[in-house]
């Protein structure tokens, strides 16, 4: 253990060996079988309790889903045979029946995650969240500081990392970012070290600027990156390898999964492709069948090469080295661009860990 850095609880590291191997099986099955999402985003709640002025994902006054009919979509991804289904809004720790959509996400056998901002943790949430079965959780911290772009920093939520690192049993990932419209790269490395301090998993994503164009990392961005990158080095070299190309502003050449392996459900339970391609397929979950899955494994997503939502990347991966695309004849509407300056929403920071 590196000075400094808090031990794990031995009821963490029992349950989070149990994590692997379920982890292990399900990319052991996605790499035999290709008919099924490797992971789903669903959205239970799209209110949110702050308003960060890049997100485009929130409102402040919508309902929850009601809990039956979230229970009939996560019931449809599990006929689909998902293997991980991951919470996100909005602010999901927001709705009333967050507990039951985990143990339900659970009961199809699949693995259970979650993206917050953390402000509505405490003992007593996180011991729920224990006994309902969450499987992942994630916080996007943007800052040390809170500014007037994003309130969720280092210094609001560090109690409520104390509280995750005291009583969590599952797997806790902390993500920071470089790039456009982040005024303190530093604060990214100081994000980073402290969560791996408090034993949890870090990662950094890179976002567009302000004007949703790619760019390359500036010399004090790049040095964050290559140094956060070096704590976390294991990780970055499975996954993160399209990240490369991102730093330096170049396009990504790969096959995206987005529709197949990756789907995107809304609060209105239609499938799109991601957060950022919001209206297509836009076919009710209850209606996407396998045959849907299998056609966009096949179809070619012409906004990849200048995509960075890195959840939809990782995914691909799993099948980076199979079968040719083909152009669709009907190509994706996009509902907004990808990034206005840091990352649009939640969606775009999962990291397979």
């Amino acid at each position: 253990m590196k000075p400094g850095h808090r031990p794990m609880p031995l009821r963490r590291q029992a349950r989070l060996a149990t994590l692997r191997v379920r982890e292990l099986l399900s990319i052991g099955y996605a790499l035999v079988h290709t008919g099924h999402p490797y992971m789903a985003q669903i959205v239970p709640m799209r209110r949110c309790n702050l308003a960060c002025t890049y997100c485009n994902e929130f409102d402040n006054h919508s309902d929850p889903v009601p809990i039956e009919e979230m229970d009939r979509r996560i019931d449809a991804l599990g006929r689909l045979g998902t293997s991980v289904i991951t919470i996100s809004g909005g602010e999901p720790t927001l709705h009333p029946d967050l507990d039951r959509i985990i143990a339900r996400i659970r009961k199809t056998g699949a693995i259970a995650g979650m993206i917050t901002n953390g402000y509505n943790l405490n003992r007593e949430r996180i011991e729920r969240l224990n006994k309902a079965g969450l499987d992942h959780l994630q916080i996007s911290i943007d800052n040390v500081m809170p500014d007037e772009v994003s309130k969720k920093s280092l210094k609001v939520l560090d109690q409520r990392l104390l509280w995750l690192a005291e009583y969590a049993d599952f797997h806790v990932n902390i993500n920071s970012v470089v790039g456009g419209g982040i005024p303190n790269p530093e604060d990214a490395y100081v994000v980073s070290t402290r969560a791996l301090a408090l034993g949890f998993s870090s990662t950094i994503g890179i976002i567009h600027d302000g004007s949703g164009q790619l760019r390359p990392l500036g010399g004090a961005e790049r040095n964050v990156w290559e140094r956060v990158r070096g704590l976390t080095r294991r990780s970055y070299t499975r996954f993160n390898k399209f990240q490369e190309a991102i730093a330096n502003g170049e396009p990504n050449d790969w096959r995206c999964r987005a529709g197949s392996r990756y789907l995107y459900v809304c609060e209105n339970g239609l499938v799109h492709y991601c957060s950022q391609q919001r209206g297509y397929p836009g076919v009710p979950l209850a209606q996407y069948t396998t045959a849907d899955v299998k056609r966009e494994f096949l179809t070619e997503k012409g906004c990849a090469p200048n995509c960075t939502i890195s959840c939809v990347h990782q995914v691909s991966y799993i099948d980076h080295w199979r079968a040719p695309q083909h152009a669709d004849p009907a190509p994706p509407r996009a509902q907004s661009g990808h990034g206005a300056g840091r990352p649009s929403g939640p969606a775009d920071l999962v990291q397979i860990t």
